[in-house]
């Protein structure tokens, strides 16, 4: 029993001792009418893996918008120097979307739209700025693509300007 209770208390404090990160990216919610949110968890001082999830509100009228309406995005960070302050990184991800693309009808002139749900596989890269207080600011940059459906849209975007706070 001793052994069990030692085992989940080494289990628990790994996670907490452990760097973590939420942050909600603002390029999107400003430019686009999205909602993305991530989670990222140190493994090593020069990696990390976490999960993003974007969520679209922006009409289908819209002149520019996403394809997706949601994609999870779980991801592996590896980052390419030791400096606390900034850093840079690349990403390997699978984004997890779904979404709806318009399909022509013949004899019907109104717009029908064919759900879908496909993963994409891609790479980003990007910068990252901690600050002393735990403030974190990253910019990064990347495409992946879709390889399930022919529904989807070949080429997935992964951009953001991501603000939050490392505890």
């Amino acid at each position: 029993m001793k052994k069990i209770v030692l085992a989940v208390v080494v289990f628990v404090s790994s996670f907490t001792y452990a760097q973590q990160e939420v942050k909600v990216d603002l390029l999107d919610a400003l430019a686009f009418k999205t909602l993305e949110v991530s989670y990222e968890y140190y493994t090593t001082d020069r990696s990390s893996i976490g999960i993003s999830a974007l969520f679209n509100f922006e009409k289908k009228s819209a002149d520019f918008r996403y394809n997706e309406e949601r994609m999870f995005t779980p991801f592996f960070r590896h980052y390419f120097t030791n400096n606390s302050n900034w850093n840079y990184f690349g990403e390997v991800f699978m984004g997890i979307n779904t979404g709806e693309r318009e399909v022509e009808v013949q004899g019907s002139a109104t717009k029908q739209y064919k759900e879908y749900t496909d993963g994409a596989l891609g790479l980003a890269f990007g910068s990252k700025y901690v600050s002393s207080g735990g403030f974190v600011l990253d910019v990064y940059g990347g495409l992946g693509r879709n390889l399930f459906t022919s529904e989807a849209r070949s080429i997935v975007p992964r951009v953001g300007i991501n603000l939050g706070y490392r505890f």
